[in-house]
């Protein structure tokens, strides 16, 4: 016995051997696979900070052979000084080239964005279209040169979507790994946009893969900094915006000016998204009734935009030239209210013509504008107690874009970030909590999540609403005639009833049936032709439907927290 126990320090020494043969072999097994998957983010970034910056120069060029200036901050200036049909022409022209791009590369004449790389992480294991999520990015350039109101970051993140899918279908990566690296592609995208690396790996975990699991940390902040590198190298490392006007607050009992300012922006932000959706509803609808070719929708926004560009250039493109001018302080009470109502009716146009870009850019536009007139108000009211307006229009920006997007902490950031204003953080910082938290409420979380709810994607409401439509019917049921099968008479007595699901159905429609009729099995058909029997196929049963949602919950959930 005692020679088999051995000395104490033998065992310590045998047990530490043993501990790091232990050790080798799991690094040996696990090591160089996390290495070399850093290794890959780390080229999924540098692509990513090349996809935005080609993007943006491309924009800078063809903007260049439009109005003749590749200048974003002086854009307006030039365009009120040009002849009006050529105001008017550039975008119809524009509109054109969109409408022929999108009919010819797309199934549905639709641009992709970012609420298509949200579902493409939530539901197709981090890929997103292709072929069409390159026509929507060339559509997107063309819009964006030529007259649209809307901004770069959404083709940009889709873009850098379709980089990272192409590497997860090369290397066959599993789901976690594909969604990983379409963070990472997001992350170096946003980053190389706006010059915002921190703030570009909180978008992606935040708005993208919405959640801060510590395995996808690592790889995004690494991709993120390589896009952002690739970005300095080509315009080096300014800021966004330029702010002549330092801000301060003058004291902290000007604070509640700003938990006014963001439920004032909340419904801003809500009265933004809405106005979106609801002028999509009405181009569909006007679409079909006057009989409307897909290839001219976009022209036909792009006429109205020309025409209210006329009278008010600044809704041309991102809007940084009139962003700028309201974060220092040089627009008046009236001009500021009439240009963000504006930008929201040129925002709406150019979404519902389905001509493409983001909404980001333009929520920033609009958010300063709103965060200057309350500044604006509240300072002549109480001019003892209050500061510069100039920092309501910072605190409106972010907290209006932080709403539209559903991503309070990663928009703060890029609020500092494209200003370098670290300041005003406390004014910002109330606004962003109090807008999001009351347009939250009033929209589906977000303006991308609003989108893919009313596609009949429900992601807003967590895993345990989408991950049903994830699984079919058909894969799921006990064919007919099989152990364990359930009685084919049963089956039709039920089918008799009218309860029964087309084998193209998923989990999302057969749970609901299962809650109302108590039924342990519902029966599986084919549908014939019209007045042709059903096909029995076999019988979905409810311990087989719960096993199969309660592994993709605890897969989820473990993707999450690891």
């Amino acid at each position: 016995m005692a020679e088999a126990g051995g000395n104490p320090i033998t065992r310590q020494i045998n047990a530490a051997a043993t501990a790091c043969r232990d050790g080798w072999a799991v690094l040996r097994r696990k090591g160089p696979g996390e290495i070399q998957f850093w290794f890959i983010a780390l080229l999924v970034g540098i692509a990513g900070g090349f996809v935005a910056v080609g993007f943006r120069i491309a924009i800078a060029e063809l903007q260049t052979f439009a109005y003749g200036t590749d200048d974003v901050h002086g854009l307006h200036t030039l365009v009120s000084r040009l002849p009006w049909y050529v105001v008017l022409g550039l975008p119809i022209l524009g509109g054109l080239a969109v409408g022929i791009i999108l009919n010819l590369f797309t199934p549905d004449g639709r641009v992709r964005s970012v609420a298509d790389v949200i579902e493409g992480a939530a539901l197709h294991d981090g890929r997103v279209e292709r072929r069409a999520g390159i026509a929507s990015a060339l559509a997107s350039l063309v819009t964006l040169s030529t007259g649209g109101s809307t901004g770069r970051e959404g083709p940009v993140v889709h873009l850098a979507g379709v980089v990272s899918t192409w590497v997860s279908n090369r290397i066959h990566a599993n789901g976690v790994t594909g969604r990983d690296l379409l963070g990472c592609a997001v992350a170096a995208a946003v980053s190389a946009s706006f010059n915002t690396p921190i703030a570009g790996a909180l978008f992606a975990l935040e708005v993208v893969l919405r959640h801060f699991a510590v395995h996808a940390f690592a790889p995004i902040v690494i991709a993120s900094v390589a896009g952002t590198v690739v970005s300095r190298l080509q315009y080096g490392d300014v800021t966004e915006f330029d702010l002549p006007v330092i801000n301060a607050l003058a004291f902290y009992v000007e604070l509640p000016a700003f938990l006014l300012l963001g439920l004032l922006c909340g419904l801003v932000a809500v009265a933004l998204m809405k106005s979106i959706f609801w002028a999509d509803a009405l181009g569909s609808s006007l679409q079909q009734r006057l009989h409307v070719p897909n290839v001219l929708r976009p022209a036909v926004s792009g006429a109205m935009l020309g025409a209210i560009a006329i009278w008010f250039p600044h809704i041309i493109g991102v809007g940084y030239e009139t962003t700028v001018a309201a974060l220092s302080g040089n627009l008046l009470l009236g001009s500021a209210v009439i240009f963000a109502v504006v930008k929201a009716a040129a925002v709406s146009i150019t979404m519902a013509g389905r001509m493409g870009g983001g909404v980001f850019s333009p929520s920033l536009m609009v958010g300063a504008l709103t965060g200057l007139a309350f500044g604006i108000i509240s300072t002549g009211l109480l001019p003892n107690v209050s500061g510069s307006e100039t920092i309501y229009a910072l605190a409106g920006m972010g907290a209006v874009a932080a709403a539209v997007l559903g991503a309070p902490i990663s928009t703060t950031l890029i609020v500092f970030e494209l200003t370098g204003d670290w300041q005003t953080g406390l004014a910002v910082m109330v606004a962003v909590s109090l807008s999001t938290a009351l347009s939250s409420r009033l929209v589906d979380r977000s303006f991308f999540l609003t989108q893919l709810e009313n596609r009949g994607v429900h992601l807003a409401a967590g895993p345990q609403a989408y991950l049903l439509a994830t699984f079919g019917v058909g894969k799921l049921m006990r064919p007919a005639g099989s152990d364990h099968a359930a009685p084919e008479e049963a089956c039709w007595e039920l089918v008799e009833q009218g309860t029964y699901l087309n084998e193209s159905a998923t989990l999302e429609a057969a749970m609901p049936i299962f809650e109302a009729t108590r039924a342990g099995f519902i029966p599986i058909v084919r549908l014939a032709g019209e007045g042709q029997p059903p096909e029995l196929l076999g019988a979905l049963f409810h311990v087989d439907a719960l096993r199969v949602f309660n592994r993709a919950l605890a897969a989820t959930a473990a993707e999450e927290h690891s």
